[in-house]
């Protein structure tokens, strides 16, 4: 469904007051509070939009981005009441704003101002009214919010409030709450960025203070891998970086009592910019799609924009009870960048570095996920490798060649007579250098551990750099 004027704009505002908190570096507070306005014809629902962040300006507004339908749109009356001040003013300042006002010299009405007294401190409070339900207006808001979370915004808590009915008339219920971030110890933006992702997964997206409990129950389920792009600051530039971490879930046990939205074959591309959520540009999704899934065991087929522009990928042949979940970050290092650096081209680049340093992560820390499907055939071939060498291994009458295949293997002499031993043993050491060689396919050729040296089989350092188009290995190295 294509999202109506009001939410553009409440996306909009959240995301302006988010960028005031940020920019403050200091604890700040998001309210957003929904009130029935009393005796309204029609029925009017008040939005307010207030933040304890650094005072915006009026060019904030100016170019707030506003829906094509807002001057049809009879839900919304197009006036945003306006207030804000800086530390550093003695005032406060009012505005009113009409957004459906063509002409631009009559858009913005300043209104008398309110002194301070001496008092310091900063903030902005945006309130607009329309006809839209409270249940519509409540579901929405939560949902952005609930995608906001996954950022982890350090030092800014955040809430949302609604007028409900009850017993004693009207009152007041604190549906969200988030205050995390605040007290939390300094970590990466990655690693916010990587525990939202993980708190969003075990909700399914779907839930607000608690996990699903028919699923998965802890982090314990979940294959984590993120990566970092990032471009050297200079005038063109501007210190560019791209954030993407990629969670695989898969369901130990499969049951009648999971989520039937929880395990698809489809994956959301959530898609941040400059820490507010937003439509993955043509850019981005470039490099997404750029990148050779296959070398990863994974198939990617369609991939579908929605009317919000939300990038949805649809996995071919892929395992049952199982999900990927991605989230892409991009932002500038520095706190304030113009509108024409947050249009700048390049990051089709930085999107598949970071994506390609999240696969591999994950290829790195979890044995056996994301084979390519080369090593997928090779490794089929394993169990009657292993068989084959081991009946060659006992079938011998020489009692010393024994003693060593079973030290070269690193097994107890007295394990020779016990046949299975031997080839789990065998097996186990093929599927190791299937899968050490399946990481170096885009590394630099080097020669294969041996099949029966146990000190040579271990997992290589991780790296951020690769080299495309370079060969790896096959078991027929060895």
């Amino acid at each position: 469904m294509e999202a109506s004027t009001t939410q553009i704009l409440y996306q909009n505002l959240i995301s302006s007051a988010i960028q005031r908190c940020r920019i403050a570096e200091d604890l700040c507070r998001l309210s957003v509070v929904l009130k029935r306005i009393p005796d309204s014809d029609p029925p009017l629902v008040r939005i307010s939009f207030s933040d304890t962040g650094i005072g915006s300006c009026l060019e904030e507004f100016q170019n707030l981005k506003c829906p094509r339908n807002i001057v049809s749109d009879e839900n919304f009356d197009g006036v945003l009441s306006i207030t804000t001040t800086s530390t550093c003013d003695s005032k406060i300042f009012h505005y009113h704003m009409n957004l459906k006002e063509t002409v631009a010299a009559r858009k913005l009405t300043r209104l008398p101002s309110t002194p301070k007294n001496g008092a310091k401190f900063s903030g902005t409070e945006v309130c607009l009214s329309t006809c839209e339900s409270i249940a519509e207006l409540t579901t929405g808001i939560t949902l952005f919010f609930q995608k906001i979370l996954i950022l982890k915004i350090p030092k800014v808590a955040v809430e949302l409030v609604v007028e409900q009915a009850n017993a004693h008339g009207l009152g007041y219920e604190n549906l969200l709450l988030a205050d995390e971030g605040i007290l939390s110890l300094p970590i990466s933006n990655v690693e916010r960025l990587t525990s939202g992702l993980e708190d969003y997964v075990l909700k399914h997206g779907n839930m607000l203070d608690k996990q699903c409990s028919s699923c998965f129950l802890s982090r314990e389920h979940l294959k984590v891998g993120s990566g970092v792009g990032c471009s050297a600051e200079s005038a063109r530039s501007k210190g560019q970086v791209v954030e993407a971490v990629i969670i695989i879930s898969e369901l130990p046990e499969p049951s009648s009592l999971f989520c039937s939205t929880a395990f698809s074959s489809r994956t959301e591309v959530l898609y941040f910019q400059n820490f507010s959520p937003c439509s993955i540009p043509q850019s981005s999704l470039d490099g997404l799609t750029s990148i050779d899934w296959k070398s990863y065991g994974l198939d990617l087929g369609t991939v579908v924009l929605d009317r919000n522009g939300c990038a949805m990928l649809e996995w071919e042949n892929f395992p049952p009870y199982s999900h990927i979940d991605i989230v892409i970050h991009r932002y500038h290092k520095k706190a304030i960048v113009t509108q024409a650096q947050q249009m700048t081209q390049g990051y089709k680049h930085l999107v598949k570095k970071a994506i390609k340093v999240a696969l591999d992560g994950l290829k790195q820390r979890y044995k056996g996920t994301l084979l390519s499907a080369h090593a997928l055939k090779i490794c089929s071939y394993a169990p009657d490798l292993a068989r084959t060498i081991t009946g060659l291994i006992l079938s011998s009458n020489d009692t010393d060649f024994q003693k060593e295949c079973c030290s070269l293997l690193g097994l107890q002499p007295h394990v020779i007579g016990e046949e299975k031993k031997v080839e789990d043993c065998i097996k186990g050491k093929v599927m190791t250098i299937i899968e050490i060689n399946d990481k170096k396919q885009q590394r630099r050729r080097e020669s294969a551990p041996l099949l029966f040296d146990g000190e040579n089989i271990h997992e290589p350092e991780f790296q951020d750099e690769y080299q495309e188009g370079e060969e790896g290995y096959s078991i027929f190295d060895l």
